[in-house]
């Protein structure tokens, strides 16, 4: 399996995404250039977390107009496998491949530290490693991960089992007080109605090594694995 990683100015994730590609799962992967318009090579695209453009206007506002998200976009029409992750997941969102937006956290602070999320549908590319109702342990690092949708919408979420998972208690509880950021009802990570674009706020690729104080992550990584070299 290929991975590409795409690289906007002002990523900051990107090598951790990389290493853990190539050291920890031992598949191939390329770093990505915003300038790039050609993606069709790869099995799996990654938009890393990080400050793209300096965040400037608002997050992924600006990241969305590079060339490589046209072609992003053509990849993920035609069913190519896109995750991303924390500011990937908010050019994603600016780009209309996911529905919402972002919000700044309710607490007005940048968190930086390990959350628990609930797995709510484990039938997908990305969760098909776990159990539905299974809490992982992942941190998340962001100033706006509070998400937000119209009620029309987040009813199509829900219906549509498109809501991945959830910010939760270590029991498994869906509350306010496991809410970090304040996202509409609890949501840390969405797909699209095709389940082939992912975004989510945690890191997963923080928590793919022992020495990280969680492999958790691991499962988005290996669920797509296994996604992949099942379509074959």
């Amino acid at each position: 399996m290929k991975f590409g990683v795409v690289v906007f100015p002002g990523s900051n994730c990107e090598m951790d995404c990389y290493h853990v590609i190539d050291k920890v799962l031992r598949e191939e992967v390329d770093y990505v250039w915003h300038q790039e318009t050609d993606v069709s090579r790869y099995d799996c695209l990654v938009l890393p977390g990080g400050f793209s453009y300096g965040d400037y206007l608002r997050c992924g506002a600006i990241a969305r107009f590079s060339p490589v998200m046209e072609a992003v976009a053509d990849y993920a029409r035609g069913g190519g496998l896109v995750i991303g992750i924390c500011n990937g997941f908010q050019i994603l969102l600016e780009a209309g491949l996911l529905p919402g937006a972002m919000l700044r956290n309710t607490c007005l602070h940048f968190i930086c530290r390990f959350v628990d999320l609930r797995v709510e549908n484990a039938s997908t590319p990305w969760t098909n490693a776990a159990e539905a109702g299974q809490v992982l342990r992942i941190p998340i690092a962001h100033n706006e991960g509070n998400y937000t949708v119209d009620a029309g919408t987040l009813r199509e979420l829900q219906e549509q089992g498109r809501i991945i998972l959830r910010y939760c208690a270590p029991d498994g509880t869906v509350s306010e007080e496991s809410n970090p950021n304040g996202a509409m009802d609890n949501i840390a990570g969405i797909c699209n109605e095709g389940f082939n674009v992912f975004g989510l706020m945690p890191h997963p690729e923080r928590a793919s090594e022992a020495v990280l104080g969680s492999t958790d992550g691991m499962v988005i990584w290996e669920s797509v694995m296994a996604h992949y070299r099942g379509r074959g």
